[in-house]
């Protein structure tokens, strides 16, 4: 079965499925690339997905070594380039509101988001610039 079931919808919009909840999410091209921008770009989600995956992966070291990151937001900047038109930079900021984390901890939580799925599958061309702010 597959993980993904996607459908062209016209004037460059897709959905796609996730078959195993029926969960479904619509794209557009973005509007610099003729489209209408009215939702996630092939290429947002792409970044999303590095930020997701990050976000989750440090999740459940936390949750691992008995501590929480509760509160904890991130922001994603992506760039692109042209010639050809591609991602060129993803930028992820970290927002740990906790103040109370251990040098360890930090070092636990740096280490999980950097070497998290997503990030260890991107081409090495594309730079994945990651701030942490600990608050």
């Amino acid at each position: 079965m597959p993980t993904i079931e996607t459908k062209y919808l016209n004037e460059l919009r897709t959905e796609a499925t996730h078959t195993a909840s029926g969960k479904t999410l619509i794209t557009d091209a973005p509007i610099d690339n003729k489209g209408k921008g009215e939702a996630f770009s092939p290429t947002d989600l792409l970044a999303a997905s590095l930020g997701s995956c990050m976000l989750s992966i440090v999740g459940i070291v936390a949750d691992n070594h008995g501590f929480s990151i509760e509160g904890a937001t991130l922001k994603i900047t992506k760039v692109m380039a042209a010639n050809p038109r591609r991602v060129a930079e993803i930028e992820v900021i970290f927002d740990f509101p906790l103040s109370s984390f251990s040098e360890s901890q930090v070092r636990i939580i740096k280490h999980a988001a950097l070497t998290c799925p997503v990030a260890l599958s991107l081409h090495p061309d594309i730079i994945q610039k990651v701030i942490f702010n600990f608050k």
